[in-house]
């Protein structure tokens, strides 16, 4: 496998990637440190909206990962600053009470609400909270979704994610969800400009490749995809995508960025 040359920050997507639940992917924690350490910039870039962005840094770094807040871009984060640019904003937050910590700055209401966010809220999902959103929406509130994946990897294999309810809402209301993380362009352009480097100097690696691979090329960067995590092959060889190269796991990345050492290796 030919390495990448010309690659100064590296966008590293988390669940799939760098652990599954609480287990840490194999050689991760070894492959974010030889980046660093070839002067590579690293940001930890990620969809979930069931943990704040303290929250967040603790796992990561609990995990053994060496991680500063500047380091990471959440969904939840790229929402706020959004929200914070719009006038008087009243939210209606379908979050994690984790994160929805992090929304505290805002006004909030269940019923008068002017933007309605969508996140991960588990099995909380019913009828009557969707017919709730949905009377939201036709009266006007613009619908936030914090992305629109269609599953995600658990410990205990794939399941269902947020993205049909979005979609059906959607669907019901005759609206359409502005779209904050992955695979938003925006998203990635927030990213870009945070580290000051052109798209064709940054690469995303991902397990997902429809939002992290297709949605960072669609954006300009470089796009890896593990075969790890959500991966499935089937699944894969139906996307349109084509990936700028597919590894075994992280673990395989620095050699495939040129920065060889002793526990480098190539898939």
């Amino acid at each position: 496998m030919q390495p990448i040359p010309n690659i100064k920050a590296v966008l590293f997507d988390l669940d799939g990637v760098l652990y599954i639940g609480n287990q840490v992917i194999n050689g991760a924690i070894a492959a974010v440190k030889q980046l660093r350490e070839a002067g590579i910039a690293v940001r930890f870039v990620t969809n979930t909206s069931t943990l704040s962005l303290a929250s967040l840094q603790s796992k990561l770094n609990a995990l053994g990962f060496n991680v500063v807040p500047e380091e990471i871009m959440s969904a939840p984060q790229a929402t706020i600053q959004y929200l914070k640019k719009q006038p008087n904003p009243v939210c209606k937050l379908l979050l994690a009470d984790d994160v929805k910590k992090d929304f505290a700055c805002f006004d909030q209401s269940e019923t008068a609400a002017n933007y309605v966010v969508i996140g991960d809220i588990g099995d909380r999902w019913s009828y009557q909270l969707l017919n709730e959103v949905f009377t939201c929406l036709v009266n006007g509130a613009q619908l936030i979704a914090i992305h629109k994946n269609r599953f995600w990897q658990t410990e205990t294999g794939l399941q269902m994610d947020i993205g049909a309810f979005v979609t059906g809402l959607e669907y019901a209301s005759n609206t359409k969800a502005m779209l904050m993380g992955k695979p938003s362009q925006h998203f990635f352009h927030m990213a870009i400009d945070a580290l000051r480097l052109k798209p064709s100097e940054v690469l995303m690696i991902g397990d997902d490749i429809d939002a992290d691979i297709g949605g960072a090329q669609d954006a300009g960067l470089h796009g890896i995809l593990v075969k790890t995590g959500k991966y499935r092959e089937t699944y894969t060889r139906l996307s349109a995508v084509e990936p700028d190269a597919m590894i075994a796991s992280v673990a395989d990345l620095p050699a495939l960025l040129g920065c060889f050492s002793a526990s480098a290796h190539s898939s």
